[in-house]
């Protein structure tokens, strides 16, 4: 059996992938209002500036990876347009359900898939943009998922990853102190869940920083990668072209 981590916490692959669902099985019905609440409203601004630099165009075809409520999939529909087109997938079926219903609400009818994004269901080169908010730190093998992503763009395809990331040296005091104490507080006050919450802070911790993630990136075929750190480093946006 290989393992990996689970926040600070050694744990089985297997065992990962678990406790991973029951996370987010968890803060499924109030995912919205507490990224709000954790984020002072910020979230909304690294997804629109996502969306900026994505700068899909009406006919292309994107795939939004561990799309969650589809904050990303309803601003790409916006863009591409009828001749276009959006899938919108997430491994855990609690959020994807409940962002399938939000978007129908809304008027956006978008295709939906439960998928694992290290064995996507896509032919090669199928999409123009590759998008995955806050879900690549959750990933088990992160090559493996960044491998299939690029698989599947078409050549000149963009990657892009928005996740919390390394912030600036002169914050981190203050953020690990609100990461660790304040957080599982508003977590446990507001979904019924801190324990949850304080997993979203060991993960940010143990997932690749700027440079790391870079690396990784080209490890899995990306001939140009940047990234842009947004809010002192709190979140990074790494932007990969397939070459």
């Amino acid at each position: 059996m290989s393992s990996t981590h689970f926040g600070y916490q050694t744990v089985d692959e297997r065992e990962k992938a678990r406790r991973v669902r029951g996370v987010f099985d968890s803060v499924a019905p109030r995912y919205d209002l507490m990224n709000d609440l954790m984020s002072f409203g910020l979230h909304r601004a690294w997804k629109a500036y996502t969306v900026m630099v994505a700068n899909v165009r009406p006919g292309q075809q994107v795939l939004d990876i561990a799309g969650g409520t589809g904050d990303l999939a309803r601003a790409f529909a916006r863009k591409v347009g009828p001749t276009g087109g959006v899938v919108h997938t997430d491994i855990n079926e609690a959020m994807l359900r409940n962002g399938r219903d939000r978007l129908l609400d809304e008027g956006v009818v978008l295709p939906t898939l439960v998928c694992d994004a290290e064995k996507l269901p896509f032919d090669g080169g199928r999409f123009d943009l590759v998008s995955v908010a806050f879900g690549l730190r959750n990933m088990t093998h992160k090559d493996a998922a960044l491998a299939e992503m690029h698989r599947v763009l078409k050549p000149g395809g963009k990657l892009l990853v928005l996740e919390f990331s390394r912030v600036a040296q002169p914050l981190t005091r203050a953020y690990d102190w609100y990461s660790f104490k304040v957080l599982p507080r508003l977590g446990q006050a507001v979904a019924g869940d801190g324990s949850s919450y304080r997993y979203l802070a060991e993960s940010i911790r143990m997932h690749p920083g700027q440079e790391e993630l870079k690396t990784l990136m080209k490890k899995a075929g990306f001939g140009h990668v940047d990234y842009h750190n947004l809010t002192g480093g709190v979140v990074a946006l790494h932007v990969g072209i397939k070459c």
